[in-house]
């Protein structure tokens, strides 16, 4: 396949979720890299360059929300910032307005349903020309 893996950086304190999301979409060709703490996101972000950035945001110091931001300022043009939780769907819907995420997905989804949708995403976003929108924060997470 001549295709480029899609880059992901998924952002949690919880070490067996990083292992259970890099082992479910490396198996569905994405180039995964983890990190279990809020702290160098940002740097790490400038210097991995990945497409996508799944953050959790209940995560100890700095909440995903607020990473977000301050990684977003170091982030490549393009990366897109997804918010992570197992919080309920209402809440992480407002969050993901809010703090200007380009999405949401729940940690229920896992497998195949997780990889289409950050396919979707990463897909939506290259083929947009308008900067993160309301409906990409709806789409993801049906």
């Amino acid at each position: 396949m001549s295709e480029t893996k899609i880059r992901v950086l998924v952002v949690d304190d919880d070490q067996d979720q990083l292992v259970l999301a890099e082992r479910s979409l490396s198996s569905y060709g994405f180039e995964v890299k983890t990190h279990r703490s809020s702290l160098g996101v940002s740097n790490l972000v400038r210097s991995v360059a990945p497409d996508l950035v799944l953050l959790d945001v209940n995560i100890p110091a700095l909440s995903g929300d607020k990473v977000l931001s301050l990684a977003r300022a170091q982030a490549p043009l393009g990366t897109k910032f997804i918010l992570y939780s197992a919080s309920d769907e209402s809440k992480l819907r407002s969050l993901a307005l809010s703090s200007g995420a380009d999405g949401y997905i729940s940690k229920r989804v896992q497998g195949a349903d997780l990889a289409k949708k950050l396919t979707d995403l990463y897909k939506r976003g290259r083929s947009s020309t308008s900067p993160t929108s309301n409906t990409s924060n709806q789409a993801i997470n049906k």
